[in-house]
């Protein structure tokens, strides 16, 4: 836990939750609610029971034993007083931002105020929502008197949905420490957890500024001219001298050359899987949310190229289908899409997706199908349909490592279980490696990735065929 002030992938404040402050009505049963016995309480208690006890055997020791009793009582009088002075405590608020991102650490901020005239020590267990599992979560500080102190923690999502968080429940408690008061501050407010909004925009701040290497995006050389011609232009030196334009230069006087800019308007479809195959888990995300995550990046990347991004989605019934556009607000449209994706544990219909692609996307275009074969006998099964998008558009067939399996090939056998353990392993990596040369024969692009590395290597492949003019 670290006490810091909020971090620039906060909300502006008008995305902020307002103030929630603490009023409470003083009668008995409040009261009483919230008196927490501490455990020094019971130690010092069972102390002077014990004095008592040997008193019984030793007169004198029974007559300190009085005296520490009364002294315990008068304390344990003076702490329920000194706590229950102030009407209104504590005030203080959680601040939260209006999304939260998926698969990514997203930073919450509380902020707590001391409204007594004393220090005190304070614990805090702010209620987290149930799907983080966080059972034992809390923020121990101490408060000068009339002090305000800001408290950061971080929680990584791995599902996407409607999130809600409870109240904040302080126990503070004085210097004495007979007694601890329960404080519950109220800010219950619902959370959305989106596609990973925050990866997003991490790409795009390296794809604006050119510095998608800094994130493994490797530089794609570019072969002869396979994009749009924009201008000509003086040479200067560097410039490819293939490209010099030779009526130009003779009517100047001068060395010119043409300028060419990257082919646009192109469609870049992400196709999404919904079956049984993307509910597999790695690292806490299932396939499928590797799979949103990525495309709501690719689909980003694209925009920012003056591409058309795109979305179909198939499993065993309907479809979603997004359109692809190049306006830049159409990201919006694409992850309000992406965020109510999800799984079923039916085997996808390979047929209804090539029905959808020939209804909504008549130009030929770049499909990015993120799905997840197995065995080749899998891939062999959905083989004809898959020739028969590649026949209408340029199709790249993304399916996932298995991790775990390629950890077990690199440890040691030692028993016969283990050794046939590992045989397995190989034999399915061995498929995997099979199902990509045979779709690479067919003339089917290929991207066989860990999941944690799809982002980077799908962004990686889109800019290779762009270079190459594929698409």
């Amino acid at each position: 836990m670290n006490h810091t002030l909020p971090s620039p992938l906060f909300p502006l404040p008008g995305e902020e939750d307002s103030l929630n402050k603490f009023s409470l009505n003083m009668n008995p049963i409040t009261i009483f609610k919230q008196i927490h016995l501490s455990n020094l309480f019971f130690q010092v208690l069972a102390g002077v029971a014990l004095t008592f006890l040997v008193g019984y055997f030793v007169p004198p020791v029974g007559a300190v034993g009085e005296i520490f009793f009364f002294g315990f009582v008068i304390l344990f009088g003076v702490d329920l007083i000194l706590l229950f002075s102030k009407k209104e405590p504590l005030s203080g608020k959680r601040m939260v931002p209006k999304r939260l991102s998926n698969g990514d650490e997203n930073t919450i901020r509380l902020q707590i105020s001391n409204n007594y005239d004393l220090g005190i020590e304070a614990e805090i267990i702010d209620e987290i929502p149930h799907q983080f599992q966080l059972r034992d979560f809390s923020i121990t500080d101490k408060f000068e008197a009339r002090a305000e102190k800001e408290f950061t923690y971080d929680l990584r999502p791995t599902e996407r949905g409607e999130y809600d968080f409870g109240n904040i429940n302080v126990f503070v408690h004085t210097k004495i420490g007979f007694v601890r008061r329960k404080i519950s501050i109220p800010a219950q407010q619902m959370v959305p957890v989106y596609p990973s909004f925050i990866q997003m925009r991490k790409f795009e701040m390296y794809a604006i500024s050119n510095r998608l290497t800094d994130v493994g995006i490797k530089k794609i050389r570019r072969v002869g001219h396979t994009m749009e011609f924009d201008q000509i232009k003086e040479y200067v030196r560097g410039d490819d001298v293939r490209s010099i334009n030779w009526k130009a230069t003779a009517r100047t006087n001068d060395l010119m050359v043409n300028q060419y800019q990257d082919e646009r308007s192109q469609n870049v479809i992400n196709v999404i899987d919904m079956g049984r195959v993307m509910k597999m888990p790695f690292e806490g995300l299932h396939l499928l949310d590797y799979a949103i995550n990525t495309s709501l990046v690719i689909s980003n990347i694209a925009l920012i190229k003056d591409d058309k991004a795109g979305l179909v989605t198939f499993s065993n019934k309907d479809s979603v289908v997004v359109k692809p556009e190049k306006k830049r607000t159409h990201i919006q449209r694409i992850q309000e899409a992406l965020y109510k994706l999800n799984t079923n544990f039916l085997e996808s219909d390979y047929e209804r997706l090539v029905v959808s692609l020939r209804k909504h996307v008549n130009q030929r275009s770049l499909v990015l199908l993120y799905t997840n074969f197995e065995t080749f006998s899998a891939m062999e099964r959905q083989l004809p349909y898959l020739q028969r998008i590649a026949k209408d558009h340029l199709l790249v067939t993304i399916f996932f490592e298995n991790t775990e399996m390629t950890k077990l090939l690199h440890e040691e056998s030692e028993t016969i279980g283990q050794i046939y353990t590992k045989t397995i392993a190989e034999k399915f990596t061995f498929e995997k490696k099979q199902i990509v040369k045979a779709l690479n024969q067919r003339g089917i692009q290929t991207i066989f990735t860990p999941p944690k590395e799809l982002s980077v290597n799908a962004i990686n492949k889109y800019l290779e065929l762009k270079a190459r003019g594929l698409i």
